[in-house]
């Protein structure tokens, strides 16, 4: 829609109030301030809160965290949702649309794309679903309890910036927005958030289909090796499967042996049509990234430590979360403590959670402690479908008829649109189709004997995902927090449907593992390739894996337990959970430093723990850099570079010169080698590279030449995108010097071969980079000045259909910080080597908890407490995450007593 002179004037409008807002100079600046301040949190006296069966005090620590006492379990969730929206309440009324598909309504028709995807996903009606016929009595009574409380906060704030500064922006442009009473199932949606950040291969599915075009299956598996069980072990020693219940393998020493086989894929999924796919990932892309992108990059390490190892002489438990960067901070710390335990009141529990969602979902209760990493199964599968009229598709040559659903998308200050939602047999709905009622989707059949023919209605592509099967999660994150011991544990894990988690465990005796999710059973075909959904082989089978086959570990002979997206177990388990993991580089190196403190009866103490988390080796630059130390460079202006690496440790510190050169040359490396040759479906966007434009095969007088071509793709998303698997992927090429893939196009357009020739261009060709993104002059370079954080205010957006301008944004965000660490790092500071050195994803929160003595534990939180923009416990917690440091973690009553510095009641009123 053009933007009117009316809402260019109201652009103006918001910079200028926003710019007293911060400056708080003269009357308007004081009346500013002053309206800022009316939003913020009371945090002290008394407060009626309609309800309650009892007082709830509410004591806040310096900074800004709060701890819950109650006497009853629902005055405790009721309470929580009350503090919430005391500091968060705008950004859980923007993911509450984000995930009910429902930000037109408040953003206007910029977002129709995004609503559209979504809808069709039917997040909010799973939710639906579940809150009505699978979520326990107790369940449903807490989260209704914890929307009473929301609502009893947003009664009192009603909307504009009484609520917070952003419905003051938000009304500018839209003046007509009030916000709705918040439900238990905006708590629940959450959820399919979650999981679809997590959810695994997809990606990669797509990703392997567009590279099919160009490769062959060979060339293909080369960008996508076998997992390195040998050397990067995996998380527990595989155990067996005796009809469907798993029995661990004593210890968990790494497994040895060969990858699982190259899946069989289709000749239909090989070759897919370009443009659908392209398509589809298209809509991927526009989607909002509430926990970082969908798939890749987000990792997280995690491990377990018995006493017999531990100087306390009690098990340490350590997590880090890799998450995509933003304010206000994904995460929300907080404690949640019954006075006195009873039937009526079975929590005591703090760690961190969700704003928007009750309980907690990483930390610890009285009696046990738990952590979580990606598991990474894979539990998305895309389906060709052939379309044979606007409400019929093929299946084993019949016709079959989709289920057929209308939406309607409110746009603010535009007019409605309704869309269709075709949704096949197996409960998957068509992703491509576009949001227009009437559609014509896959106008390009792909190839391949046994695919039918196009006709007139094309191919969709069907997403068929375990999160549109309503589960029990929301039930498990209640029973992890009220779980006494390891039976409890299992059994809340049990309802851990979806993401799938890598769960450890720890009490004061014993350390454990534990696999959860609802992970699909395949018939034919193995994920890694769209199947063709014409042929009903290729459905999955109608129960999962079941969960007493997935794998677990207790008190393991190692005395440690280290998760880290790696391979859960090797290719001789009975299921087939990914052929995706992560390479287990971090794993690895954690590994690696356990053994090492561990060797000559050595103790680990809470400092190592928190120290590993620090490690920001690169364990490829040990195999790389001698060998680019070894190629002869005749220019000493890049000579000057490369001497940089003479005496490096390998540490990616940020005021590291030689870390800079090496994350520069290894940006050059994979352009040259990889990201000359990839369609420009894979490649960032405005990224233009030289590339050989192959003849063509009908044209007799084609001939094969050098060309400028651009990429297409969002470059979040971008390959090569340098993390874990491009570790090991070039770690197996540099065992093959005269490889295709060291064949390059260099600057003189020229085709070069061989592996020292494509070294010496990547060293030349980032030495040139470096120069122009810093200086001439190496001795001012650091790592740190081109690896950059951003802190940016997610909830506004951040296009034209966005609230807030360009500079109203930058003064809601915070940064730039420059950061240690690296991808494929124990400190994961992610970045993507297609597009830039910008951090992409970062340890979105560390903890170490002490079960010895839990006050003595420590956590820390990227940003802060407040979703408040100016609020003192807005930002407060980044400069010491910055520096490694991590907060105390009081979680007794004398300990939460002494560290209080605000105290609220909430009385019945």
């Amino acid at each position: 829609m053009p933007r009117s002179k009316k809402f260019r004037r109201a652009r103006l409008i918001v910079i200028v109030l926003v710019v007293l807002l911060v400056a708080g100079a003269g009357y308007g600046g004081y009346r500013g301030v002053a309206a800022v301040r009316a939003s913020f949190p009371e945090v002290d006296g008394s407060i009626k809160l309609a309800g309650l069966s009892a007082p709830v005090d509410v004591k806040r620590d310096a900074n800004g965290i709060p701890q819950l006492y109650a006497d009853t379990s629902e005055d405790l969730f009721r309470a929580q949702g009350y503090v919430q929206a005391q500091d968060r309440f705008w950004e859980m009324d923007v993911r509450r649309h984000i995930t009910a598909g429902r930000l037109s309504e408040m953003f206007g028709d910029g977002q129709v794309d995004t609503d559209s995807m979504i809808r069709t996903m039917g997040w909010r009606q799973i939710a639906q679903k579940e809150f009505d016929t699978v979520l326990s009595a107790d369940t449903k009574k807490y989260l209704q309890a914890y929307a009473d409380g929301v609502n009893a906060w947003l009664a009192e704030h009603p909307g504009g910036s009484s609520a917070s500064l952003e419905y003051s922006l938000l009304g500018v442009v839209n003046g007509d927005y009030k916000p709705e009473q918040w439900t238990p199932v905006d708590s629940v949606a959450w959820l399919k958030a979650m999981a679809w950040d997590l959810s695994g291969n997809l990606q990669e599915e797509i990703d392997r289909s567009l590279l099919a075009q160009d490769f062959s299956r060979e060339k293909i598996d080369e960008l996508y090796p076998d997992y390195p069980y040998a050397r990067n072990g995996t998380i527990v020693k595989t155990g067996t499967v005796n009809g469907t219940a798993y029995k661990p393998a004593d210890g968990s020493a790494p497994a040895g042996g060969t990858g699982p086989a190259s899946g069989t894929g289709t000749a239909q999924g090989a070759a897919a049509t370009k443009a659908l796919l392209k398509d589809v990932t298209d809509r991927i892309d526009a989607l909002p990234e509430m926990l970082g992108r969908n798939g890749q990059g987000i990792g997280s390490n995690s491990w377990v430590v018995a006493g017999s190892h531990t100087t306390t002489g009690k098990p340490l438990l350590a997590n880090d979360p890799h998450l995509g960067p933003g304010l206000p901070s994904v995460w929300y710390q907080m404690g949640l403590h019954c006075r006195t335990a009873s039937p009526a009141c079975q929590y005591d529990v703090s760690g961190f959670t969700f704003a928007g969602m009750p309980g907690v979902v990483i930390g610890h209760n009285k009696d046990i402690a738990w952590g979580l990493t990606n598991l990474g199964a894979d539990v998305t599968d895309l389906f060709l479908e052939k379309v044979t009229g606007p409400e019929t598709y093929l299946v084993d040559g019949k016709e079959e008829k989709f289920e057929l659903r209308k939406e309607t998308i409110k746009v603010a200050g535009g007019e409605d649109r309704t869309i269709t939602v075709r949704t096949t047999r197996t409960g998957a709905p068509l992703i491509s189709d576009p949001s227009a009622e009437q559609q014509n989707v896959g106008k390009y059949a792909p190839n391949g004997d046994s695919a039918p023919d196009r006709g007139t209605g094309g191919y969709g592509v069907a997403l068929q995902w375990t999160a549109l099967i309503p589960g029990k999660t929301m039930d498990a994150v209640f029973a992890l927090d009220r779980a006494k011991g390891w039976e409890d544990f299992q059994k809340a894990a049990a309802d851990f449907a979806v993401p799938a988690q890598n769960l450890i465990y720890a009490d004061a005796k014993n350390i454990g593992y534990q696999a959860p999710g609802y992970i699909p059973v395949r018939g034919k075909g193995d994920g890694r390739f769209p199947a063709p959904g014409w042929d009903s082989a290729y459905q999955w089978k109608k129960d999962p894996v079941p969960f007493s086959a997935l794998p677990w570990s207790l008190n393991p002979t190692s005395g440690y337990i280290v998760t880290a997206n790696q391979a859960v177990v090797d290719s001789s388990y009975k299921y087939d959970l990914t052929r995706d993991w992560e390479y287990g580089t971090r794993a690895k190196e954690i590994t690696d430093q356990i053994e090492a403190r561990l060797k000559n009866n050595g103790k680990i103490s809470p400092d190592d723990m928190q120290e590993m988390q620090l490690d920001n080796t690169s364990i490829l630059a040990k195999t790389l850099v001698p060998m680019l130390l070894k190629v002869q460079i005749d220019d000493p202006y890049v000579r000057e570079a490369q001497d940089l690496l003479k005496d490096w440790n390998y540490h990616q510190d940020a005021d590291s010169a030689a870390a800079a050169y090496y994350n520069g040359v290894w940006r050059q490396l994979l352009t040259l080698a990889f990201g000359q040759k990839f369609p420009a479906d894979l490649r960032a966007e405005d990224n233009c590279l030289l590339v050989r434009e192959q003849a063509d095969p009908t044209k007799p007088d084609s001939k094969s030449r050098i060309v400028t071509e651009c990429g297409t793709r969002d470059p979040g998303r971008a390959q090569p995108d340098g993390g874990d698997r491009w570790n090991e992927v070039v770690r197996q090429q540099l065992e093959k010097p005269d490889s295709s893939w060291w064949t390059y196009i260099d600057s003189q357009h020229k085709e070069q071969k061989g592996l020292d020739n494509l070294l010496r261009e990547a060293m030349t060709n980032a030495r040139q980079e470096l120069t122009s993104l810093l200086t001439k002059d190496i001795t001012t370079w650091s790592w740190g000045r081109l690896h950059k954080l951003e802190l940016r205010e997610r909830t506004i957006g951040s296009d034209d259909s966005s609230i807030a301008s360009g500079a109203v944004r930058k003064l809601l965000n915070r940064g730039p910080y420059r950061l240690s660490g690296g991808s494929a790092a124990v400190d994961a500071a992610g970045w993507n080597a297609a597009a830039g050195y910008q951090v992409d994803w970062i340890p979105s929160m560390r903890m170490v908890i002490d079960l010895n003595d839990l006050d003595a534990s420590r956590w820390i939180n990227v940003g802060g407490a407040s979703g408040h923009a100016f609020h003192e416990n807005y930002n407060d917690q980044t400069d010491l995450w910055l520096k490694g440091k991590l907060l105390t973690w009081a979680s007794s009553p004398d300990a939460v007593e002494k560290a209080t510095r605000h105290k609220l009641t909430l009385t019945n009123g």
